[in-house]
């Protein structure tokens, strides 16, 4: 099993296998982001999906879907969910 540096959980910890968004997002996602701190993203984008109601295929939402798990995977905030207000 491949380890990766984290990021966010600053630690040496088992890697991604696979990429796990597309482009180059997700090529940064899986060189810098542990199994670990991306299911803890997925638990917490469930909370943002709930809280806000967002339909994912919004493109609004996406954009404030991808902006937030940047935040929260490279900048560690997550201790409020962040602002959405649809237009």
């Amino acid at each position: 099993m491949s380890t990766v540096f984290c990021q966010r959980k600053k630690a040496h910890l088992p890697a991604l296998k696979t990429p796990p968004f597309p482009g180059e997002v997700g090529i940064r996602i899986q060189q810098n982001i542990s199994q670990e701190a991306w299911k803890e993203w997925q638990s917490y984008q469930t909370k943002l999906i709930n809280e806000y109601r967002l339909r994912p295929s919004d493109p609004k939402a996406k954009k404030f879907i991808i902006e937030s798990m940047l935040a929260f995977l490279f900048e560690g905030k997550e201790n409020e969910l962040p602002k959405y207000k649809p237009e």
